[in-house]
């Protein structure tokens, strides 16, 4: 195990470094908390920078493998734990890591060698809620999706509270962001994937839509949805029929049973 040195000072620039890269102001880094998600970056292969962790951290072998992969190990007391977590209640250890490459490339060729479950990419357009865009690429890591193309404007996918909601999905899902609306439509087509866009007015359900030939499914934001020059422009618009008059579901929700749907009509003969 690499050497640990003890911090003692809330001033000491480790740790303010540290707490830079919680708020998303150094780029190049993410923040990983607890004990799940730093079990997740291990089993991913995240190249791990620092790893901070509390006087009398409770799991020996944990703290070992991480001290053998880490750049540089630090003990701190719980009061200067606490002053760098992201959560209420943290467990006593903290990951600095590499932020995974873009996934453009990696999308691509996945999608050529028939990697995954499905030949299906997401598109997710100024999704703002950090909670959805975890939850959403750990049920697209669960189906088996080539990959998430995340647009401008969007909440970042490895920011501290988009990472846990992920559950190390996001260490492992490839991910291409900062992609305008106009671009990804334009690389998909250049694929020879459809452009599917979920949206409320659609007349078609996603059952009765062809998933098994390749696509990218379109999920606008929360709040506006896609405007009407962008539905315009991809191939088809789908919906998820509701009873009741029920006007929408979770946008995570509906992610999640439509590409579980792409993944029934891969695997049966229905």
């Amino acid at each position: 195990m690499n050497e640990i040195e003890k911090i003692t000072s809330r001033d000491n620039q480790r740790l303010v470094y540290a707490r830079k890269v919680r708020d998303g102001r150094e780029d190049g880094r993410i923040f990983v908390e607890g004990k799940r998600l730093v079990a997740e970056a291990l089993r991913s292969g995240v190249e791990i920078d620092e790893c901070y962790f509390t006087s009398g951290f409770d799991d020996e072998d944990l703290l070992y493998t991480v001290a053998d992969r880490a750049k540089g190990t630090f003990e701190l007391s719980a009061k200067l734990f606490n002053s760098i977590a992201d959560t209420k209640n943290p467990q006593g250890i903290i990951l600095i890591a590499k932020r995974p490459a873009n996934g453009r490339e990696t999308i691509e060729q996945r999608l050529r060698a028939g990697e995954g479950t499905v030949p299906l990419v997401l598109f997710l357009k100024e999704i703002n809620n950090p909670a959805n865009l975890g939850a959403i690429m750990r049920t697209a890591e669960a189906a088996g999706v080539a990959g998430v193309v995340v647009s401008t404007g969007s909440a970042d996918v490895h920011s501290p509270k988009a990472t846990r909601a992920a559950m190390g999905a996001s260490f492992r899902v490839p991910v291409w962001d900062g992609v305008t609306f106009d671009e990804g439509v334009e690389w998909a087509k250049g694929l020879g994937l459809k452009t599917i866009a979920a949206d409320i007015s659609a007349d078609k359900s996603y059952a009765d839509t062809d998933w098994t030939s390749g696509a990218m499914l379109i999920f606008g934001s929360e709040a506006h949805g896609l405007s009407v020059a962008e539905l315009l422009s991809v191939d088809n618009k789908i919906l998820i029929p509701m009873a009741n008059g029920v006007e929408s579901l979770n946008l995570a929700v509906s992610a999640g049973i439509i590409m579980f749907e792409a993944v029934r009509q891969l695997t049966t003969d229905n």
